[in-house]
């Protein structure tokens, strides 16, 4: 366990073993540049650069490294710009044909419903599954290019969908039951699913929570829709639900036929993925199917080092982008954890539970439940085994200097703890973990190989040991397609590389670290500017949700007399008031761990923060009603009531 001094005198929180990566992925795949390429690298950073220089050879060996089913075609990379950019414009491939390959009674897919683990599902299973719905999907003509939605858990049924309607060509869609009928339609109303697979209810929190009324909505609200699968996931059915069946009774009157994929071009859409929507109708994001395979194979097997049958979990919605991220583990032969419903249900160890049970190696969560795993006063080294895991992995939003230390004292002192960011918009990473480098104190390790991130200032110029724009410079294949109906590209164009021609601008706040790691200091979007010095909003979230009062907190910029003061809402713990002590602790707080100009001018408490879907914090829409603007798509969020908390606060009028 590493000691604050030991912290303090620059000494990292985890190396990596010298042993460990001998039979490494990565060290296997230097090796093989090494063989073909007569290139020798001392470490990460001399292997990040080769995949800059030469991103042709890099794509090209990632493709052959990792196996990846398909005619590869002559060319890798043409018209090399960004947008425009073609990454293996000659290929044929199939996304499902590359995740089912595998073959076997082994598990490949376990499912913990609330600390309730079902049977594992084999790879015999899974395949078998998949030819059955993709028969029905066949006989429902489904052909390449349709979509098909999905309104569902995160269980079996969900990627044996994904992988039915991909096998075809089809384009997946998917959000989460917990969406309210407007969010779905905003959704699934652009897109104009012919298919949507349904649960009739899920679990949250242990009560059960059936979906047959917001169905009943959401299939009238879709004139696209020509049949409606329901799973029986709390065993009612379909009911009289409109174009409807039993998800059960369809499979089971499937004809049998053998598995059987489509080939289609590198670029063939193959999932839209949607922006959060808190600031108008959200967007959505079409991927491809060679862009998405592609980087999901590099960032599993070269970057979480994932070998066949090692237990993936990664704790996400089917409305967040970490679950397509996490069925991409069947392609290099990895074992999926899913996980539906409350990660405090029964209580705060049920996840820890799930990882002992199966042996989970990839325990992937978010910052926020990480916090609040701390918060709790759970010590999962004391109450746990956790002798399998020897990764975790952090996303959604910063991971703060203090939850490293956490995780080191209290939850795992061997596991490597990689914080990761990117995005829906690019479906993987700019910047995240390496096997080769160490853990330090509140940075995430390092660029993504192939991926030129860097941090920019103002004036387009790369900073080091400064806050600026992350960029990304070159291209990569997972740039999406596009946006689903803008034709011209305008609205694509507006998104990424407006501010900086060429460029792709990711939106976040950013800074490069001495030894190469970055710190995300939050959404430019949401960046404070008091007296013209721009602060990002998680420098003050990793000082005041330190404090043991607090249980959360939300900055926003307010306009006031000519220039933006700091405003910080803060929800207390139960039984916790705000009063003047307690607001100069958190202001001194603040002070001394960041500085006088993050200091707010007004700390306000408040019942509860409006989030999305995917659990994170909303600052714009915030921001929007304190200064008495309309939300235009409230439905977004998972709380909207929350909003109304923060209309007309005595407290912000002076």
């Amino acid at each position: 366990m590493k000691t604050e001094s030991q912290i303090q005198d620059g000494q990292p929180l985890w190396r990596p073993v010298p042993e460990d990566l001998v039979g490494s992925n990565i060290s296997a795949f230097m090796a093989r540049l090494t063989a073909r390429h007569g290139v020798h690298f001392a470490g990460y950073a001399e292997l990040h650069q080769w995949s800059i220089d030469h991103r042709e050879a890099f794509w090209d060996e990632i493709w052959e490294f990792c196996g990846v089913i398909g005619d590869k075609g002559a060319r890798i990379l043409i018209d090399d710009h960004m947008p425009g950019a073609k990454f293996f414009p000659d290929a044929q491939l199939n996304f499902a044909e590359n995740l089912l390959f595998h073959q076997g009674d082994g598990p490949a897919i376990y499912f913990n419903n609330e600390g309730v683990t079902a049977a594992p599902l084999s790879w015999n299973d899974l395949r078998a599954e998949v030819a059955r719905f993709a028969s029905v999907l066949r006989g429902w003509g489904v052909v390449p290019g349709d979509r098909v939605a999905a309104f569902m858990p995160n269980c079996p049924e969900t990627v044996v969908a994904m992988l039915a309607a991909t096998s075809l060509g089809a384009v997946f869609s998917s959000c989460s039951p917990d969406f309210g009928v407007r969010g779905v339609l905003d959704r699934f109303g652009q897109i104009e699913p012919k298919v949507l697979v349904a649960c009739d209810g899920y679990r949250y929190a242990g009560k059960i929570l059936p979906s047959h009324d917001k169905l009943a909505e959401i299939i009238g609200g879709l004139p696209s829709l020509e049949h409606v699968a329901v799973v029986p996931f709390i065993g009612q059915g379909p009911k009289d639900l409109p174009k409807a069946e039993d998800w059960k009774e369809l499979l089971a009157a499937a004809p049998v036929a053998p598995l059987a994929f489509t080939r289609l071009p590198f670029a063939h859409p193959l999932y839209i993925m949607y922006s959060s929507g808190t600031t108008g109708v959200p967007k959505c994001i079409v991927h491809s199917a060679g862009g998405t395979l592609l980087q999901h194979m590099k960032e599993h097997k070269l970057h979480c080092g994932l070998k066949p049958g090692e237990r993936l979990f990664y704790f996400s919605t089917c409305g967040w982008m970490m679950w397509n991220w996490l069925v991409s583990g069947l392609a290099v032969e990895a074992t999926l954890a899913l996980y539906d419903g409350s990660p405090f249900a029964p209580d705060e160890r049920v996840l820890f539970d799930y990882a002992d049970e199966i042996g989970i190696n990839v325990f992937g969560t978010s910052a926020k439940f990480i916090d609040a795993v701390k918060k709790s006063g759970m010590k999962p080294r004391d109450t746990h085994d956790l002798s399998s895991i020897r990764l975790i992995l952090s996303t959604g939003s910063p991971l703060v200097p203090e939850s490293f230390d956490f995780v080191y004292e209290d939850i795992k002192r061997d596991a490597a703890l990689c914080s990761i960011s990117g995005g829906t918009d690019i479906l993987a990473c700019f910047v995240g973990g390496s096997p080769l480098l160490p853990v330090w104190r509140g940075e995430i390790q390092a660029k993504m190989l192939g991926m030129a991130s860097e941090v920019w200032d103002e004036n387009g110029k790369p900073v080091v040991g400064e806050k600026g724009e992350l960029v990304c410079t070159k291209s990569f294949p997972s740039m999406p397609i596009g946006f689903w109906n803008d034709k011209d590209g305008a609205k694509y164009n507006a998104a990424y590389f407006e501010r900086f021609p060429g460029t792709w601008c990711h939106g976040d706040f950013a800074e490069i670290t001495s030894h190469g790691g970055f710190i995300i200091h939050g959404r430019s979007d949401a960046t404070l500017n008091p007296g013209g010095v721009r602060i990002g909003t998680a420098e003050i979230y990793a000082q005041v949700e330190q404090l043991p009062e607090v249980q959360e907190a939300l900055a926003i910029g307010q306009d006031w007399e000519g220039d933006a003061r700091v405003v910080l809402f803060v929800v207390m713990k139960p039984g916790v008031a705000l009063d003047d002590a307690l607001q100069a602790k958190i202001r001194k707080r603040i002070r001394e761990g960041a500085s006088p100009r993050h200091v707010p001018a007004k700390i306000v408490a408040v019942a509860d923060i409006p989030r999305t879907k995917s659990g994170k914090i909303t600052e714009l829409a915030v921001r929007d009603v304190v200064h008495g603007r309309a939300i235009k798509n409230a439905e977004a969020l998972a709380n909207p009531e929350a909003l109304d908390l923060f209309k007309n606060l005595k407290e912000l009028q002076s």
